[in-house]
């Protein structure tokens, strides 16, 4: 009797792998990637996981490369790296560490001075452990989105007179579960899952970023989108409890993307023309979503660019007055106008327990909060 209860825990435990694959590791629909020869871009947290995987596809296509990363010995041999597999010389390392407000500073002075030009600005580095940085803000909150946001603007004006240019902000369906409490920006939320809930709001504040963004720089040349590149394997995986290791490695190996495949929305957006319709919109599966309502609410961006001015000590910008402006038409507008934009990933050979997959797959997108309190908890990122 024993071993029948054994052998049904182990067939569950795979139908429940199976299925976990099949909704959390979806294909991303192909697209082909333009030349971008005389185009120079900057990957931050491109020494590892997506942001490497984003750089590398941006020099196979001929782009100037800046790998915009914390470590020095892992950003340089990630530059060899990729110069050695594309080929593209054009491929280097500059110092810069998000949780060190002067460290933006020094990395944006080097790049203005060293680079006449920056066509794209992807904004990929990302950190799910919780902590207090140098300057007093929460670790997540000032390397997922000050850190960003101060980088963004130091680099404007070079972006404007490169225009048309862009810039990506890589965000997470765990935005979701994001509670912005503009009082206390910055500051690590109370409660016994608060890393948790300071990534997410981390990745609520990249949305609402991009949709701000947006909005003052309708007419620039310069357009923003925040990117979801999926349930990604990466490096973040280093901060799960060493003694869930040896079952949640194996676990998001098999469930979770590649970083290839996690890099393949952002390159979407980073590469394809047509989406300027669509500027300030969130992405993923390289196809325009809605966010939560707070990512949504555009008193709350306006609110959240005021403060994050306020905290980082930046003077209002041009770009910074209180002006209503129109922002793109909804979503679901857009999809119906522009289809052929979009890749579709769907298959018609899909064997009938898809419609279950898919309705699974459905719940988890519209439930956010109960899936990523149940990855998350286990020390994950997405």
């Amino acid at each position: 009797m024993t071993g029948w209860w054994l052998l049904c825990s182990l067939l569950c435990a795979l139908l429940l792998c199976a299925l976990l694959r099949f909704t959390l590791r979806s294909p991303v629909p192909p697209f082909p990637l333009p030349a971008l020869h005389g185009r120079t871009a900057i990957v931050t947290g491109g020494s590892s996981g997506i942001g490497e995987a984003v750089a590398r596809e941006l020099a196979r296509c001929g782009a100037r490369v800046v790998l915009a990363t914390r470590n020095a010995v892992r950003g340089e041999e990630a530059a060899w790296r990729i110069r050695r597999d594309t080929g593209n010389p054009e491929v280097l390392f500059m110092p810069l560490d998000l949780s060190s407000l002067r460290s933006v500073h020094a990395f944006a002075a080097a790049f203005l001075q060293q680079e006449p030009n920056l066509h794209l600005l992807i904004n990929n580095a990302g950190v799910s452990a919780g902590g207090t940085t140098e300057d007093g803000f929460s670790l997540p909150f000032q390397v997922n989105h000050l850190g960003h946001f101060l980088l963004t603007q130091l680099l404007l004006q070079r972006l404007q007179s490169s225009a048309p240019s862009r810039v990506l902000i890589v965000a997470s369906s765990a935005h979701q579960a994001g509670r912005l409490c503009m009082a206390k920006l910055g500051q690590p939320p109370p409660g016994p899952f608060a890393a948790f809930q300071d990534y997410c709001n981390s990745k609520l504040a990249n949305v609402l970023h991009a949709r701000q963004l947006a909005a003052r720089l309708q007419g620039t040349g310069v357009t923003a989108y925040a990117v979801h590149p999926g349930f990604v394997h990466t490096q973040l995986f280093r901060h799960t409890p060493l003694w869930l290791q040896p079952l949640w490695t194996p676990l998001s190996r098999f469930c979770f993307r590649s970083a290839a495949e996690g890099a393949r929305t952002v390159l979407f957006c980073a590469t394809q023309d047509g989406l300027q319709p669509f500027s300030g919109c969130y992405f993923a599966d390289c196809r325009p979503l809605q966010p939560c309502a707070q990512g949504r609410d555009d008193a709350a961006a306006r609110e959240l660019w005021e403060r994050s001015e306020r905290l980082l000590g930046l003077q209002p910008s041009l770009f910074s007055l209180h002006i209503p402006l129109p922002f793109p038409p909804c979503v679901q507008q857009c999809s119906q106008q522009s289809p052929c934009l979009f890749p579709s990933n769907s298959s018609p050979h899909l064997p009938k327990i898809s419609v279950y997959l898919q309705t699974l797959k459905r719940f988890i997108s519209c439930h956010p909060n109960q899936t990523w309190c149940f990855l998350l908890a286990l020390g994950s990122r997405a």
